[in-house]
């Protein structure tokens, strides 16, 4: 477990080949390296080296392009099932984890409150540890460099994210895949109040005091989970 986390940081560290994660996340169907090269200006080779790391380490899955095309058939490149296993509990500790969070919310609203108390730490925590390996001066840093380190984060978490600024201290925020979604579909509501509370330990940990606010939810038929989140100011002396 510990091994595969290594390897998906060591993977997403190159910041040109978390771009192409990115973009090729961002994009409905799958691409090609001739996709890849040209979006970002790099010789096929390049690209090709860059998309089979992030295959290598489940990031991404590819196929061959059967289009009846002449020539070398091309491979297609696009986001793998297997990427939420990189981060959370193997399939096979599935029972497990539903065992835990059953037996949590069947405490009625202590247990509940323990699940989004952790949920939080978590967030908090995964902060705290992406800050020392990559320092960065949360007072001086503009905001843009925060919200990068926060995409990675959240990257690393097994979610495809998306940040927007709106104002200086307003940010819209949406997930448009579920790290937990084999769970939530059994308990929904607590699931996802965990989750909101470990996104919500993520944005505290870099912006500090925040409001988030869930707009609407993949539980609801969206195609993405949708925030408003708030920076509150400090108060004055």
């Amino acid at each position: 477990m510990d091994n595969d986390a290594q390897k998906l940081t060591s993977a997403l560290a190159d910041p040109t080949r978390f771009s192409i994660y990115q973009f090729v996340s961002s994009r409905k169907n799958p691409i090609t390296v001739q996709e890849v090269a040209d979006e970002f200006s790099i010789h096929p080779n390049v690209a090709r080296l860059h998309l089979t790391k992030l295959e290598d380490v489940d990031l991404l899955k590819s196929i061959s392009d059967k289009s009846g095309k002449g020539g070398r058939p091309s491979r297609l490149y696009s986001l793998s099932d297997q990427v939420v296993s990189l981060q959370f509990p193997p399939r096979n500790y599935q029972l497990l984890a539903d065992i835990a969070i059953e037996s949590l919310l069947s405490l009625g609203d202590i247990g509940e409150e323990a699940l989004v108390k952790m949920g939080r730490r978590m967030g908090l925590e995964a902060a705290k540890r992406a800050l020392l390996e990559h320092p960065l001066n949360l007072v001086s840093a503009p905001i843009e460099k925060i919200l990068d380190h926060i995409n990675r984060l959240v990257v690393a978490q097994g979610l495809r994210p998306e940040i927007e600024m709106i104002d200086q201290k307003t940010l819209r925020f949406r997930v448009f895949n579920c790290t937990f979604s084999e769970t939530a579909k059994r308990f929904s509501h607590g699931v996802c109040k965990m989750h909101n509370a470990l996104l919500n330990g993520i944005f505290e940990a870099y912006l500090g005091e925040i409001e988030m606010r869930e707009e609407s939810s993949m539980l609801t038929g969206c195609q993405s989970c949708n925030y408003t989140v708030v920076r509150i100011p400090e108060p004055s002396l």
